[in-house]
């Protein structure tokens, strides 16, 4: 006799699934690419050199990101351990790049 499949997972535990992909999406793009932004108004060089050298590490801080929102013990701790790394960058971004908070 065959046992009936059990119903799915329920709709809080897809909902939080839904939410690390969106930050591990969203969030680490938005930490690379902020980083890159202040590497590259940071770093001494030349535009050109300065944009190679600043988006090479934006790949490895995307997989970490990505990495962080699934390893994060909750869907809540996940967003906080993305959104403020790019406050924080972002606030960067604004004092390198001269304007007024």
């Amino acid at each position: 006799m065959v046992k009936p499949l059990k119903a799915g997972a329920p709709v809080r535990y897809r909902l939080a699934v839904l939410s690390r992909i969106v930050a591990a999406a969203a969030g680490g793009y938005s930490l690379a690419a902020l980083s890159t932004a202040c590497l590259v108004l940071g770093l001494p060089l030349s535009r050109g050199e300065a944009v190679l050298a600043a988006t090479l590490p934006a790949f490895v801080i995307l997989c970490l990101a990505v990495i962080w929102a699934f390893a994060a013990r909750t869907a809540w701790r996940a967003w906080c351990g993305l959104l403020i790394p790019c406050a924080l960058l972002g606030a960067c971004k604004l004092w390198l790049s001269g304007a007024a908070l």
